[in-house]
């Protein structure tokens, strides 16, 4: 008799609050906080653009609507990541 292979992540990466000041995301047990002064592109988007979030690898965040990928690290600090989009 052979096992199942293990079944994927039960706890799915999600958006647990969406406020004036940023979004929260809720991953592997801990939540992460996205201001939107460090994260722009969240600021002026629908909550279904902002809750449409994927985890492709572990620490790897990609919203697919508004075509925006950071990591855990990028998110805990972005202090150490200058770079930022431009407004157009």
């Amino acid at each position: 008799m052979n096992s199942l292979a293990h079944g994927g992540d039960t706890s799915p990466v999600e958006v647990t609050n969406i406020s004036g000041h940023g979004i929260w995301l809720l991953t592997g047990g801990r939540e992460l906080f996205l201001p939107y002064r460090d994260f722009p592109w969240f600021k002026e988007q629908t909550v279904a653009a902002i809750t449409h979030v994927e985890e492709p690898s572990p620490g790897h965040f990609y919203w697919p609507d508004l075509d925006v990928d950071l990591s855990a690290e990028i998110i805990a600090h972005p202090e150490r990541f200058p770079l930022t989009a431009k407004r157009a």
